[in-house]
Order: C-alpha cells, then structure tokens, then sequence
C-alpha cells in the first residue's frame, strides 16, 4: 500500500469518526499525540572588554635601528668602515636615549559579541496510531 492510499484512508478514517453513526468506534481504535522540541535562540549584544596590558619598556629595537642607520650615515660621510663603526656607535646611542619605550601597563579595551540564549518550546510535529482491518498504522503529520 503506497502513501497516497494510506493518506486516503487516513482521511477517510478521521472524517468516518466525525459522523454520529460512527460514533461507536471507540477514542482507544485511535490515538493523535502531538511532539515539541526545545530551541535556543541566541540573540548578540556587545560589550566592552578592558584589560591592562604589561608594557616591556624594552630599548632594543630602537638602539639597533639606530645603529643601522648611523652606520649607513657614518660610511656615507667619510667612505671607509671605520666610519662606518663610529657612527653604528653613536647611532645606537642616540636611538636609545630618542627612544620613548616605557615599562608599565597600559589599559587595552575591544569590543566583543557576546550571546545571550533563550530556550524555547515550540511544536515540532504530530503522529496518529490507528488500527484499520486488522493492521496497525502510524503516521506523521504537521498541523
């Protein structure tokens, strides 16, 4: 028997119960239990995260791109190395005095989305459990 006839029957069968020379057939030939699912619902919200941050205070960098770059001027200026090592010394120097690098900390805030969840009960679907001549069926429906 395909779905379609079973559909038919089923119908049939629902319809058949509504009449009152029907009414005979007891409510236990039948059974309709309908079915519910629980579902979360996030819904986002931002907020503000702050937290401090420690801060090295660490020179090098500085020092060394000063370095370079006295090195580069100081061979540029008198054309040989020993130039070139006098002002890598004094360029690292000054990069590390000019540097502006303070240990500490330091207050760091970002926005992030959070989620707050809702559970709900919603109907998720119906089944009818009938006996028709001698068999018993049970079928799936949505209201």
């Amino acid at each position: 028997m395909n779905n379609k006839s079973v559909a038919t029957i089923v119908g049939l069968f629902l319809l058949g119960g509504c009449h009152p020379a029907a009414a005979q057939s007891s409510s236990q030939d039948r059974n309709i239990h309908d079915h519910f699912k629980q579902v979360i619902e996030q819904k986002p919200y931002h907020v503000e995260v702050c937290r401090n941050v420690n801060m090295s205070g660490d020179k090098t960098g500085d020092t060394l791109g000063g370095a370079i770059i006295g090195g580069i001027l100081g061979k540029a200026l008198t054309g040989n190395d020993d130039g070139a090592k006098i002002g890598a010394l004094f360029g690292g120097i000054v990069g590390h005095n000019e540097s502006n690098k303070v240990a500490g900390t330091r207050r760091v805030c970002k926005t992030e989305i959070r989620y707050k969840e809702e559970v709900r009960t919603i109907y998720s679907h119906s089944h009818i459990e009938f006996w028709y001549e001698g068999r018993k069926y049970n079928l799936k429906f949505k209201k």
